[in-house]
């Protein structure tokens, strides 16, 4: 298959380019009108496929529910909005629950599913602050535990990828050492941690904060806190949820503008009633949250953030129209940066000949005209 376009995202570099595709793969990309085509996108932007590292759930189905045919039909759908990887994302609950939840998603990958490619799991909770909790049931934070963590990561058939844990209660940084010896993203999350302790966990091989600004420690010109630490170490990783509502447009651009164009990542955070009508209730963490008009969930009971229902498509809309950050910076963030710090930039996250064909068709007001996972039109 040839695919092709004036606008494709080759190298940091906006070229007029043929795309050839085999076997799933990227075979040769040739100057534009250099051989006949299967489909000529014209002026239409091709960028790489999305990749989302933090995500709930979408469509009535949550990670928690340990639900195969959930889970399949999120797969199935989220390519719609040019997600061509995923990790799908437990919350803090009971060793049961999350035992449960690990195990379905390892049990849907070994028996198969269509659409985005599951490319681990990422592990937010029970290792949190009981302060910094968020939206995190508080009776089930705890402290970190290797053992009881070995337990899930067997559990896991070894799928975790990404863990989000308060490191300031991890007790001689045991369980971060752990996860860095076995190739695990340690991520600074839902933390109270103050600038020396973040900076110590760095030291111990954390690599990345989750959601930056939200669920940890503030900015202060004397006592800069996680926050500050996201700003200062620049080559760190910092998630952060690019939907206006968690963050708004000017700390979207301060973030980005401090964290340049490799370190950044975009997360949707993206809960189940992501795809549902507003004003849907519903349980997430055994706490009930409503969905409003303008796509953020709220508890009911605090009215606090609990998550979004952003697509990744309209979040890179609002990072470049909105928040006003760099194209390179805002497209790298939802591509090869997510990809580069899982470690699969071998094949995922730029457009490449030898990489997997994961593609986006992107109009200009950033709906998605197709996706292409391994070379497939994916709906």
């Amino acid at each position: 298959m040839i695919i092709q376009s004036k606008r494709v995202w080759v190298l940091n570099n906006w070229i007029d380019a043929q795309i050839e595709v085999e076997d799933g793969k990227i075979t040769n990309i040739y100057p534009y009108e250099t051989k006949p085509v299967d489909k000529d996108y014209g002026d239409k932007r091709i960028v790489p496929g999305f990749i989302d590292v933090h995500t709930h759930g979408a469509y009535g189905f949550d990670t928690n529910d340990a639900e195969e045919e959930g889970l399949r039909n999120w797969m199935k759908n989220i390519v719609k909005e040019g997600v061509t990887g995923i990790l799908p994302t437990t919350i803090t609950q009971s060793e049961e629950v999350l035992t449960k939840a690990v195990q379905n998603v390892a049990k849907v990958v070994k028996e198969g599913y269509e659409g985005a490619e599951i490319l681990g799991i990422h592990f937010e909770g029970p290792y949190l602050d009981q302060v910094y909790k968020g939206a995190q049931p508080e009776q089930y934070c705890v402290k970190p535990d290797v053992e009881q963590f070995k337990r899930y990561y067997e559990a896991s058939d070894h799928l975790i990828k990404i863990i989000t844990m308060a490191c300031e209660h991890d007790e001689n940084y045991e369980l971060t050492k752990f996860c860095v010896d076995h190739d695990i993203v340690v991520s600074q999350g839902h933390s109270g941690a103050t600038y020396k302790q973040a900076r110590m966990a760095i030291a111990h091989g954390a690599k990345s904060m989750t959601h930056v600004y939200n669920g940890m420690t503030k900015f202060h010109h004397r006592d800069p806190g996680l926050v500050g630490a996201a700003f200062r170490f620049r080559d760190v990783y910092g998630e952060i949820i690019c939907d206006g509502n968690h963050s708004t447009y000017d700390a979207l651009n301060d973030f980005f503008t401090a964290k340049g164009p490799n370190y950044s990542v975009m997360i949707t955070d993206s809960l189940m009633v992501k795809g549902l009508p507003a004003g849907t209730k519903t349980l997430f963490g055994g706490n009930e949250i409503e969905l409003y008009e303008d796509g953020s969930a709220h508890l009911t009971s605090t009215k606090g953030l609990a998550g979004s229902t952003l697509n990744v498509n309209k979040g890179l809309g609002i990072l470049v129209e909105k928040a006003l950050v760099p194209w390179q910076t805002a497209i790298n963030a939802c591509t090869i940066n997510p990809a580069r710090m899982l470690g699969v930039d071998d094949r995922k996250g730029s457009i490449q000949a030898g990489k997997d064909a994961d593609l986006v068709v992107l109009n200009d007001d950033y709906s998605v005209e197709m996706t292409y996972t391994k070379g497939k039109e994916a709906f």
